[in-house]
Formats: C-alpha cells, structure tokens, sequence
C-alpha cells in the first residue's frame, strides 16, 4: 500500500471512477515533516529520499532516517536564531540538499517558508522582505545573490538574520553550524489552517503576488505524482526545478514522498540537454517532468544515443505544449507527455491522468475536487466549443491544496476565495469530449480587425517548421488593424534569418490554421525572455517593442 493511501483510495479502474470516489482524508493536525517524512523514517529508516548530484560529480544519497535527523538538527539550529512559530523564512538555496533540510525544519518549527531565486537583485530582495514582513533569509554563497542580499539588509536598515550556506562571511550565520546540534526535535503542534509556505508569483506581469498556503497544501498534491506524472514505487522521480520555483514542490518532495519514489536533484547552474539526458540514464530516471523549454532542446539532441530503457512515464507543466514537440518526444521514446494546469494558487486543476489518453495540445481534464468551467465575464458558462476564462467554482468550499489567501492583499483575497469563483486569468475551451485546450492569458489575446487570436495557436503553428526551436506571439499596435500578430523567433541550428525565411514562416502559417492569424511582423532573436520557472515573459516583449516605437 503507498503511504499516500493513509488519506486517499488508491484503487481506482476509470478516469470517471477516480473523479467519484477520489476524496482526501485530512488529519485534524497534518503537519508534513512529523508525519510523512518521520513517519517513513519510524517504518523504513534505510529508504532512499533523495538522490543529489552536482556538475562536479559530487553525489549524495539521503534516506528518510537522515532527512529527519538533519532537519531535526536544523530546526534546533534555527530556533538558537530566534526563528520561531509563525516567522517568515526565506530560502534562497537554488538547488542543494540545504533546501530539503531547511524546509522540513521550518515546517516542524511552524514557521512560513518563502523560496525564491537566485537571481534576486537588491530591488528584489529589499521588496520581498518589506512585503511579506520577512524575518530571516538563508542563501547560497554560491553565485552573487548572497552580496544582494546583504546589500539589501544593510541599505533598508532590515533588522533581518541572515544565514549562509555554502560559505561564511561576516555578518552571516553559518549554516553548517547546523551539524552541531541535536537531532532529536520535539514536536511543535500546527493547526490546520495555520501558513505555512509563501510563494511570490512569477511576475509576467506587474509586482508579483504573496500566495500563501496552510498545512493541508501537502496533501492536495497527492494527485500531481500518484495519478498525474505516475511516479513509480521504488522509481527515481526528476522534475527540472530550481527550488526558487512553486515546480520544486510540485516535483521534488511532499507528493513523490507519499508515492513511494525516489526524488532525483540534479544541481547545476547552466541548463545543457546532453548532461541531462545522460544523468537520466546514469540513475535510472523512471518518470520525469519538465517545462516545454526543457523538451524542446532534447529532442534536438540524438536521444536514441542515451540508454532510457528505464523510463515510463514523462509530463509537462509550466506552458502550454505544443503539438509538435509531442509528436516529436513520442517518435524518438514511444512516451506520451501527459500535461497538466494548474497556478501558483492552486495544485492540479486540469490533467492528463493515467486513465485519460494524452491528445497532443490539449491540457487534458479537470482534477478531482476542482469543479473547473470556461466561464464569461460575467460568471456564466460558455458553450461547448467556446473561449472563455478557466474558473474554479468554490461557492461550496475551494479543494484541498488551494491557497488560503493573498497575504497582504485582503481585498484581492476576498474577490478570489469569497465569491463563489476563482478565476485564473488564462483562457481556453473545452471540447466535446471534456478536454480542455489552451488559448492564451487573457492579458496575452490579441484583437485584430475585429478577431480575437490566440497566442498559443499561432505558436503552435510556428512550431511545425522545422527552422523554428522556439517562439513568442504577442501584439504590437497597428494604425488600421488596432493590433497585428508579432512573432519573435528562436531559429534551430542550420537556420538563419533572412527575409525569405520571414515569407516562408508566414505562409507556412496561413497553411496550417486561418490566414487572418499569421504574424505579420516578424522578429529573429537568440532567446526569449523567460521568467526562472521558464515562463515567456511576453510582457517583456511588448514592452521592448514599445521603446523602440
């Protein structure tokens, strides 16, 4: 039995069946690192937790009776800092086994942890510990953030205790004065409904959001790995996540834990498709998930070189996919890339489960607990065949695993949570058989002569011709259309930029979905400006493009 049938049935024959009978059992208490890591290490001390490598070659193999005794040991650490129930904690620890030992002992503390990315500047830093009233931060020394930090700190005047890991430096605390202490740790109790993580949004748009959830988000993601990227048990699990990223949970701790695989962290600092894929067959990678980006490069590569013999099931998140690229994986491994929706707010809410048969395109179909329409914007259901808002109707409770508010934001908390629908702000429609196809953020819609085009079917489209790797659709003003379609291309190597290859793109498009979309502005460029979860940030695009007009 997985340890995840502690809250849930397991035994589940048919999507419908699983969307009827599926329901979690929540604890009065849960708190994840007393009972689901403690809790393995009491019945199975020796099972591996997590296999960790760096570009170095270095390796460490984890098992449950050593994440307990370090996170013990950081939690007592911690608290000889004055970090304490209720404090709100930063990690900056990109992708070293620190993270694992640092989040699991704040849980046990009761304390709010806030991963973030390396790539904070000082800005960045100063906003984050203003907004959400931060009370100590834990860095890397490794690359520069740890000087932004500090930076930070000591310009604003933050009364903020900061922890280096990774090397020492005055002013910092060691963390690996952590080893020191105890690792016994008695049990801090946490309601229910207490915070316990934070995430700031991405930010395609504007400042990012403060999105905070309870002790109870652990087990909402119970579906991401048990029924969605369908780890194995006694398998080896690799999501791609830096641990700044909501996808570093989603991907590699609470639901692979309670499904019974082994959580793989590959720590580097410069993404290479060779290095992965040869990781992937070194360590006998069984299930993998990653962002669009990520298959994109691979399938560039000679991928029948690597030994995968040991791979089952592979997923996607992050953006929508597109078609070719899943034809194109499914050539070179015979796997089918299962995409799933969901936000930062949310877990899973839509999802190609392993009784749903994958369709190249589409998000696949609502996640159980989540009463997901295509709504207008008024509320209304659209019908079938439609484009209107993804919404979660919550007007009879919001599922397990959805956040609890905005913090800081009461009103934005109350327009989301307390009337009756969640909206999140990225539209699509739902075809006849229940599957839901991506069309685009409501902010990303172009309006052209009178049409409304969606961004990710012109990418979809563009994605067909064999010179395009990747590419971004956005709008740029036009003095009679109101809007045209821009296309800014990331070309495949053997390919270069040329007007010929501007008129080839554009009527390869009119061939391959209506004429009126093709993107009449076209613009050649070595990379698409993305955010560190691997968003294409559009907006940064547009606003490019407006500087120079």
């Amino acid at each position: 039995m997985a340890f995840y049938e502690r809250y849930v049935k397991g035994d589940y024959t048919s999507y419908e069946d699983f969307m009827e009978r599926f329901s979690i059992n929540v604890p009065e208490k849960f708190n994840f690192a007393y009972d689901v890591v403690d809790e393995i290490a009491a019945m199975d001390p020796d099972r591996l937790a997590m296999i960790w490598v760096n570009e170095a070659g270095e390796e460490h193999r984890f098992t449950f009776q050593d994440m307990k005794e370090q996170s013990n040991r950081c939690a007592n650490y911690f608290a000889s800092l004055g970090i304490g129930k209720g404090d709100r904690v930063m990690l900056i620890l990109k992708r070293h086994y620190e993270f694992w030992f640092s989040i699991l002992a704040l849980h046990r503390l009761g304390a709010v942890v806030i991963p973030a990315t390396n790539l904070l500047m000082e800005k960045d830093v100063a906003y984050r510990i203003e907004a959400a009233d931060i009370t100590a931060v834990v860095c890397t020394r490794d690359g520069q953030v740890a000087d932004e930090v500090k930076k930070a700190v000591e310009h604003k005047g933050f009364d903020t205790t900061l922890v280096m890991a990774r090397g020492e430096e005055e002013g910092w605390h060691r963390f690996d004065d952590m080893y020191d202490f105890s690792p016994e740790f008695a049990r801090v109790e946490t309601d229910n409904s207490e915070p316990m993580l934070l995430y700031f949004t991405s930010g395609t748009t504007g400042m990012p959001k403060m999105v905070q959830h309870d002790f109870t988000y652990p087990l909402g993601h119970i579906v991401t790995a048990a029924f969605w990227q369908d780890v194995i048990p006694g398998g080896v699990h690799l999501t791609v996540s830096d641990t700044g990223w909501g996808k570093a949970i989603w991907g590699k701790l609470y639901s692979q834990w309670m499904s019974d695989t082994v959580v793989f962290t590959y720590d580097y600092d410069k993404f290479t498709p060779t290095d992965l894929l040869e990781k992937m067959q070194n360590y006998h990678i069984t299930s993998f998930c990653a962002p669009p980006t990520i298959y994109r490069f691979m399938i560039q590569e000679d991928i029948k070189a690597y030994d995968l013999s040991a791979l089952k099931h592979c997923a996607i998140a992050g953006e929508a996919l597109n078609p070719e690229v899943y034809n194109k994986f499914y050539e070179l491994t015979g796997i089918k890339l299962r995409e799933a929706f969901g936000q930062t707010e949310t877990t899973v809410v839509l999802g190609t489960f392993k009784w749903v048969e994958p369709v190249p395109g589409s998000m696949g179909k609502p996640s159980p607990g989540y009463r997901v329409c295509i709504a207008d914007d008024d509320g209304n259901d659209v019908h079938m065949g439609s484009v209107g808002e993804i919404c979660v109707r919550i007007d009879d409770g919001k599922p397990v695993g959805m956040f609890c508010g905005y913090y800081g934001d009461p009103e934005r908390t109350h327009q989301q949570l307390n009337t009756g629908l969640f909206r999140t702000g990225d539209l699509a429609w739902m075809d006849e058989d229940g599957y839901f196809w991506y069309v685009g953020r409501v902010d990303d819609v172009i309006k052209s002569s009178g049409y409304r085009i969606g961004p990710f079917e012109v990418e979809s489209a563009l994605m067909e011709h064999p010179a395009v790797l990747e590419t971004a659709i956005t709008a740029v003003p036009d003095p009679i259309r109101g809007q045209v379609v821009k296309a800014t291309v990331v070309l495949n190597r053997g390919w270069e930029p040329s007007d010929a290859l501007v008129k080839e793109l554009q009527n390869h498009v009119k061939k391959v979905t209506a004429p009126y979309k093709y993107p009449r502005v076209v613009e050649f460029v070595k990379e698409l400006p993305k955010t560190i979860s691997g968003k294409i940030r559009r907006v940064e695009i547009r606003e490019n493009d407006s500087k120079k007009s």
